[in-house]
């Protein structure tokens, strides 16, 4: 890695706006061809990685997915789950095996494009121009609470998902609000560590760790489930919640019915609060009976990939529910909690790409494989960017290479223009 002071008026041929895996992907190829670049960075390299996750993180996906340009995982245990601070030092050290320009500490606050084509970024560092601009800034950016989230009484702890790092933060009993992967493992986090845990279950799918002799993701990963296209795909898979599952302790099931038969309370979509009780829709059963329907599903799929290609795998039984809840809408008195997590999701902010023509009218990037129709500005690191593999290492280089072949021929043809 080797740091970069930026200047005012400093011209490249290239700029990553973001220091993380995907930006450094990008990097790493554009050094190899030769294109004089820099990564801006506001925070610091994969920082993310260190300061957007809980204490006990660790990846849901095993080891030997973790493959970046030149830089595949070689530890000892390719089938564990790295911790989180094993990940940011894994991601950090790319940038220390080839010569990443990266200016950190920078935010870019605006991009724009003059009639000649030329971009012009305004940092807090000051203005340089680009060429091209790539954004590795990801698809999440501003955490979401609910509006009626003001209406909690002061008392009660309130933090976000992204905030959270272990119990010790919170007093008390705590409420859950998502069952997506970050809601799904607080949860089990503040349970393992003896909290009564309410947990406000949506409608997230879940899989089963292991199957048939294997972790299903590595199943899936051989019968090309993370390849397929994103114009393959239909709207409502793209637009799903990833499927909750852990890679603590050498990865288990997370079964929220179990968690139930523990003393975990779970309960359906929380709709709002008034005076001082807050209610939960009629959806708890619905949304458990979808999550096991899909973690059945993909062992269906994975049975019939076993018998296609004539493997000798062993025989393993199917999960029966170990607990129903009972019918109808909860209440949860807010007496009886002292602190609440949201787990609900972020918000993409792209305000700092000023007027570029590459959102569509809710906001979200118009691209192809990462190319925009702006000539010049390309997006990499988003989730379905090309595959399903986009949103996680598992795809990351094949993404980056190609995204970075199009920052490549956009710099060449800029300098033959000039």
């Amino acid at each position: 890695m080797i740091p970069v002071e930026l200047r005012p008026g400093d011209h490249y041929p290239a700029v990553i706006v973001g220091g993380g895996q995907a930006g450094l992907s990008v990097s790493w190829h554009l050094e190899r061809a030769g294109v004089r670049h820099v990564v801006i960075e506001r925070e610091s390299a994969a920082h993310e990685w260190r300061d957007g996750r809980w204490d006990n993180f660790t990846l849901v996906t095993p080891n030997w997915q973790c493959r970046l340009p030149g830089y595949p995982y070689d530890g000892p245990d390719p089938d564990g789950f790295m911790t989180r601070d094993e990940v940011y030092a894994w991601v950090r050290g790319y940038a220390d095996t080839f010569d990443a320009p990266l200016a950190e500490g920078v935010e870019v606050h605006r991009v724009d494009r003059r009639d000649d084509g030329v971009f012009v970024v305004t940092t807090s560092a000051g203005v340089i121009t680009a060429d091209t601009v790539t954004s590795a800034t990801g698809g999440y950016h501003r955490p979401i609470t609910p509006s009626w989230a003001a209406d909690i009484p002061d008392r009660v702890v309130q933090m976000h998902s992204h905030h959270y790092r272990n119990a010790g933060q919170l007093p008390g009993s705590v409420l859950v609000v998502g069952t997506g992967q970050s809601g799904t493992q607080i949860a089990e986090d503040l349970h393992l560590e003896g909290r009564q845990v309410h947990l406000a279950v949506g409608r997230a799918p879940r899989v089963a760790r292991f199957y048939r002799g294997r972790d299903c993701m590595t199943w899936l990963a051989d019968m090309g489930v993370y390849d397929v296209p994103a114009g393959v795909q239909a709207a409502a898979k793209r637009a799903a919640t990833n499927h909750y599952v852990t890679g603590r302790d050498g990865g288990r099931d997370i079964d929220l019915r179990v968690f139930a038969t523990q003393g975990m309370r779970l309960h359906g979509r929380a709709t709002g609060i008034s005076q001082g009780v807050l209610a939960f829709d009629d959806t708890l059963a619905a949304h458990l009976d979808h999550a096991d329907l899909v973690a059945e599903s993909i062992k269906d799929d994975i049975d019939a990939y076993i018998a296609r290609a004539g493997m000798d795998a062993p025989v393993e039984p199917r999960r029966a529910p170990v607990w129903t809840p009972p019918s109808g809408p909860t209440q949860l008195d807010l007496a009886e909690v002292d602190a609440v997590v949201w787990a609900i999701g972020f918000r993409a902010d792209w305000s700092w790409l000023g007027e570029l023509d590459v959102l569509d009218a809710n906001g979200h990037p118009v691209h192809e494989r990462g190319a925009t129709a702006v000539p010049g500005f390309s997006f990499v690191g988003l989730p379905w960017l090309h595959t399903w593999g986009s949103g996680r290492f598992h795809a990351i280089a094949r993404d980056a290479e190609h995204v970075a072949e199009q920052v490549v021929t956009a710099s060449q043809g800029a300098l033959a223009v000039g």
